[in-house]
């Protein structure tokens, strides 16, 4: 599941793998053109999401997100840095928000893999950044909150089909 690769230095990564049984083209929609429906499959986790400026799963769009981390409500405002219809991917790089207090850069990438011979896939959550300094955990409790609202999501698309 979760796995931190923790570099000595302030710049680390931390990912997930998350088996989902929803077809891997559905979950990477919910990212790359739906993002607003991310806060009704997981609205324990994610308050809501709006697209700011350009067009969703477009290079450049600017994406804002309310969500949950540690019980508090968080805001992160985020660019779209590259986009791969054809391998599932997406990733955002956050520009503003909480987050920007305790990291100097911070990037999300999720990719979805469809299951060989079969329906479902696996979600990758991929996190890269910088921390401002030592004191500054790593972002494994936030990594979490990922892999949560994955659940979720594979659950909501599982009870639409």
């Amino acid at each position: 599941m979760a796995q931190a690769m923790l570099k000595p230095s302030l710049q680390g990564e931390v990912e997930a793998d998350v088996e989902i049984k929803a077809p891997a083209t559905k979950f990477y929609h919910m990212f790359a053109v739906r993002p607003q429906d991310v806060s009704k499959a997981s609205p324990g986790n994610v308050q809501r999401c709006s697209v700011q400026d350009g067009e969703m799963g477009r290079v450049g769009t600017h994406v804002t997100w309310n969500y949950f981390h540690d019980g508090k409500p968080k805001f992160a405002r985020e660019t779209i840095e590259e986009v791969d219809p054809k391998k599932n991917m997406i990733r955002f790089r956050v520009i503003e928000g909480d987050l920007m207090e305790e990291f100097k850069s911070f990037i999300f990438t999720i990719q979805v893999t469809p299951k060989q011979g079969g329906p479902g896939g696996v979600v990758k959550w991929n996190m890269s950044y910088e921390r401002i300094d030592e004191n500054v955990a790593h972002p494994e409790s936030l990594l979490n909150v990922c892999v949560k609202m994955a659940k979720d999501i594979d659950e909501m698309l599982l009870s639409k089909e």
